[in-house]
């Protein structure tokens, strides 16, 4: 099958690349590498069935023309930045639910049937009801990242219902593994190998959060388009367990061999959006027979051991030389 991946040079998108070309498959990635790492590209290159695209999705023709002979998308791109998002909120509407309404348009024009989306547990706002299931009542929004994200399965839902297009949304909680590069751990890592004595939180560390490890994420993501077959598919991806920001705290100090004091901003979020309670009922996915390997501790230890091997990662894309260091290590042989 050909498979077209919005964000393909980004965390979740060479991961999900590289898996879809070790099952035999041909893929088209495009990506603006706004935030996409051209690392993380560089095994997929090496394929002859996968080819890169350099283009914003705003660009209508360019995405037309990445569409040709395409049967299947995943739109994973975004602008994920949720912290930043009262003070970028045109971004969040542009890169999530114009860009969203593009791919949508473009398949429609292109004749492409299949859509994977990767939409968000902060849907859901604040809710009232843990775990989290997809038919939950939606409450007010709590971020422009969440407000977009929505609006976007909103236009999935309308173009299966009116366009005859399969779709498939995936709300994620937060995801871990290699590759990851944005996120608070990320961040408390980069802050303690730049001053190991000390570490600033945002919020009061008792924020409640879940994560999933990235190729268990993939796992259940091929699995969803293989076995489930409604006009329109939603599902929550995500472990029955949650950490508090603490915990996480405590095992990166752990794995670093660190003391850090510790200081807070304060308060139940670290920032406007911060949903201080995340758990989502992943019970549909699961009846496909879908089940995470990896617990929050280890595949937070798995992301500590990538990052440990890939210092470049915490330069900013903008500043990086023209032939950063090679990936190591990238994939537990055993998960692929």
């Amino acid at each position: 099958m050909k498979f077209l991946i919005t964000g393909a040079a980004g965390f979740v998108g060479s991961n999900l690349a590289d898996r879809l070309l070790s099952l035999g498959h041909d893929v088209v990635a495009y990506d603006n590498f706004s935030t996409g790492q051209q690392q993380f590209v560089a095994q997929a290159l090496r394929s002859p069935r996968y080819r890169l695209v350099r283009a914003d999705l705003l660009d209508r023709d360019a995405l037309c023309q990445a569409m040709s002979g395409v049967e299947f998308v995943f739109h994973l791109a975004a602008n994920a930045d949720v912290r930043f998002g009262t003070q970028r909120r045109r971004r969040d509407l542009e890169q999530n639910t114009v860009a969203t309404w593009n791919v949508l348009e473009s398949m429609h024009e292109c004749g492409v049937r299949r859509v994977a989306f990767s939409s968000t547990g902060s849907v859901y706002g604040e809710p009232h009801v843990f775990p989290t299931p997809e038919n939950c009542p939606f409450p007010v929004q709590t971020s422009f990242y969440g407000a977009s994200k929505l609006a976007a399965e909103g236009l999935i839902q309308a173009y299966c219902e009116g366009c005859g297009i399969q779709g498939y949304i995936f709300r994620f909680v937060s995801i871990l593994g290699e590759r990851y590069s944005h996120g608070h751990v990320f961040d408390f890592y980069k802050q303690l190998t730049q001053h190991p004595d000390t570490l600033h939180v945002l919020g009061n560390g008792k924020q409640r959060k879940s994560y999933l490890y990235v190729q268990d994420c993939i796992d259940a993501m091929l699995l969803a388009i293989e076995k489930a077959d409604a006009k329109l598919n939603v599902f929550n991806l995500g472990t029955d367990e949650y950490c508090r920001v603490d915990d996480s705290i405590g095992w990166i100090c752990e794995h670093l061999r660190l003391n850090p004091k510790l200081t807070y901003s304060g308060g139940e979020r670290g920032w406007v959006g911060d949903s201080p309670f995340i758990l989502l009922d992943c019970q549909s996915i699961r009846s496909l027979g879908w089940l995470p390997r990896l617990s929050i501790k280890t595949a937070l230890t798995r992301t500590l051991e990538f990052l440990e091997i890939n210092p470049w990662l915490q330069i900013r894309a903008a500043d990086l030389p023209a032939t950063a260091p090679s990936l190591e290590q990238d994939f537990p042989k055993s998960l692929v």
